[in-house]
């Protein structure tokens, strides 16, 4: 008799903990469908959460990201952010609004930064370490993309070498 009763409660306590997980899921989806919650991405991370809470308490900020065709979106960084941690929370972004438009969709993130830049009232921020306060970027700031080429001086655009791999036959000949 005890036997059959462990194992009720083996089962029940299953039944329990998938009820309750189908229930969390439940009121997961229930609140993320709430208009007040709309800033809430749908598979949120715990990073995620935190950044809202601290965009609520102030300690992190909102900035308006427009792109080359007009359009803008809205992403939340802390205040202490880096030009790296923008450039990161723009990427999670894009890839959220491209899931949820057209599916799975890769894009080349190396391509777009060679290609563009972001700029705050025409400084352009460049220097991924460099924290996002000292280009004035504030809460509600409007970053947008420019069109960026590396200059040759730099080195990370340098004229193709050709490499002749049989140049000492021609001679032979």
């Amino acid at each position: 008799m005890e036997s059959g009763a462990k194992e009720e409660g083996k089962v029940l306590g299953y039944n329990s903990k998938k009820v309750k997980k189908v229930a969390i899921l439940s009121t997961l989806a229930a609140l993320l469908d709430d208009p007040i919650l709309a800033d809430v991405p749908k598979k949120p991370s715990l990073s995620d959460v935190d950044t809202l809470i601290n965009l609520e308490l102030g300690s992190a900020m909102c900035i308006s990201i427009f792109k080359l065709d007009g359009t803008s979106f809205d992403v939340a960084v802390m205040n202490s952010a880096t030009v790296k941690d923008l450039k990161l929370a723009i990427k999670k972004k894009v890839i959220e609004l491209e899931q949820s438009k057209m599916g799975h969709r890769h894009i080349s993130w190396r391509h777009v930064w060679a290609n563009f830049c972001l700029a705050h009232h025409n400084g352009k921020l460049l220097d991924d370490d460099a924290a996002l306060h000292d280009f004035g970027v504030r809460n509600n700031s409007q970053v947008h993309f420019l069109p960026y080429v590396v200059s040759k001086g730099s080195g990370r655009h340098s004229k193709r070498r050709k490499h002749h791999f049989f140049h000492g036959l021609s001679k032979l000949s």
